[in-house]
């Protein structure tokens, strides 16, 4: 008579695994199974999503040029002028003059400062200088002295058919003079007018000359 085989003894367990372990761990083979397919799917999608993206990325053109913001600095003024007492400076410049800021603001001083951030544009529209204006209004010395960088006037200049105290460091490398390399101050009345530059003298005159115009 023959024999019977004797199930496999199973090593974890020292003895035959019973009917109920035997499916048991062919149904968390099983599982393992879909598990890992499933990962392989989600890594394949997101593969595939990621070179959709770098696709898009490299045909969509850019325009990496710098962007020159236009705020109307004439309407801002006339909408902050109810706020103070003395009129506020909107120089009226060449088309190629914008304006990227234009704010009134009150600093820890507490001196109240009409600001004008304006761009000189060259030829295809993008920044090519940058001027800034400060009126400050009952300005005090400190103040001054802040929007100066706390430097001595060099000398004084006729502009507009006003005297200007004038601030002449564009002798200095680019690192020391930062954005008052050029500057020109003008007091009168209640205000006391702060305009600077870090390039050319020429762009600065051009906006103090506008200022004197104003007045």
């Amino acid at each position: 008579m023959a024999k019977q085989s004797q199930p496999p003894v199973v090593a974890e367990l020292g003895r035959p695994e019973t009917p109920e372990e035997a499916a048991a761990r062919k149904a968390e083979a099983s599982r393992l199974h879909r598990a890992r397919q499933t990962f392989r799917n989600l890594l394949a999608s997101l593969a595939v999503c990621a070179l959709i993206v770098l696709v898009m990325v490299l045909i969509v053109p850019r325009d990496d040029s710098p962007v020159v913001r236009d705020i109307d600095y004439a309407a801002a003024a006339a909408e902050a002028a109810s706020d103070v007492s003395a009129p506020l400076a909107a120089p009226e410049l060449p088309s190629q003059w914008t304006s990227n800021e234009a704010e009134l603001r009150t600093g820890a001083d507490g001196v109240t400062e009409w600001y004008i951030g304006f761009i000189l544009s060259d030829g295809d529209g993008n920044a090519a200088e940058f001027v800034g204006m400060s009126q400050g209004l009952d300005a005090n010395p400190t103040w001054l002295a802040d929007r100066v960088a706390k430097r001595a006037p060099t000398s004084t200049t006729v502009v507009g058919g006003l005297t200007w105290d004038e601030y002449d460091y564009t002798d200095l490398p680019p690192g020391e003079s930062g954005n008052n390399a050029y500057t020109l101050v003008l007091e009168r009345a209640e205000s006391t007018y702060v305009v600077y530059g870090s390039h050319s003298a020429d762009a600065v005159q051009t906006v103090a000359q506008a200022i004197a115009d104003a007045m």
